[in-house]
């Protein structure tokens, strides 16, 4: 299937790992020029490097912070231009209402959620003057699913949800859609170091993370290659009447 991407540009923020990764991967295949930012430049050579190696396509990296508003002006003005915008920077710890301090809560929201907040406020303009392009957040199921073992997380990206379905209510009426995705357990390695924590805090043995998994459908975690898929496809042309909503892939969870 041609998902009209071939000759477009788009920014994939946290994409030399993880669910990052892969989209900009998918979006390769797909014929998409990149640029792919997040703080590790090491990360980001070599994903950029594999990317180049299989696919004909221009991938420029950007070294950022993006808990930085000034960072995320310069990447921005960097990339201006792109016609896809994928937020999916940010790892916000797990912990319940008294293990988190407050610098912790600001640190994990300053990057995720102000994170992609202060990126969609430089992106969309440009978008919307051009009268065309296509945000996509990768949030997280603890948005509907909240818990207090993983609180901040849950109210971050509440949050952003609410304010993805907001915008991409009023951005279609300006040629520009915003859309978002609830991935669930995903297996990465932030996901495994998750557990691997939380096994060692509340049993004292890393090697026991597996008792904390849930009972999963299809008896496994979600791979990052199925949450990538989704998020290209709704980036692409195929999704041309998507806006204001956050689709979730949690297969009930």
């Amino acid at each position: 299937m041609d998902m009209g991407l071939g000759g477009k540009t788009a920014l994939v923020t946290g994409g030399s790992r993880g669910i990052g990764k892969a989209v900009a991967e998918v979006l390769a295949e797909e014929g998409c020029h990149l640029h792919i930012a997040a703080r590790a430049e090491a990360d980001l050579q070599a994903t950029a490097g594999a990317i180049r190696g299989r696919h004909n396509v221009n991938v420029e990296i950007h070294v950022s912070d993006l808990s930085n508003s000034n960072e995320v002006t310069a990447l921005a003005e960097a990339t201006s231009g792109i016609d896809i915008l994928i937020n999916n920077a940010g790892a916000i710890p797990p912990g319940n209402i008294t293990d988190l301090d407050e610098t912790a809560w600001r640190s994990a929201w300053e990057l995720k959620l102000f994170g992609y907040i202060n990126m969609m406020r430089a992106v969309y303009p440009q978008m919307e003057a051009r009268q065309s392009g296509v945000i996509v957040n990768v949030i997280g199921s603890a948005a509907q699913n909240p818990t207090g073992r993983y609180i901040a997380g849950g109210g971050a990206n509440a949050a952003l949800d609410a304010m993805t379905q907001a915008l991409g209510k009023d951005s279609a009426a300006h040629g520009v859609r915003v859309c978002g995705l609830h991935p669930s357990i995903t297996k990465t390695d932030r996901q495994a170091e998750r557990y691997l924590e939380r096994a060692e805090k509340e049993l004292g043995d890393k090697e026991r993370w597996v008792e904390f998994l849930p009972s999963m459908p299809f008896g496994r975690p979600t791979e990052v290659r199925e949450v990538a898929d989704f998020v290209v496809f709704l980036a692409s042309t195929r999704a041309s009447y998507t806006s204001g909503i956050v689709y979730t892939i949690t297969g009930g969870v």
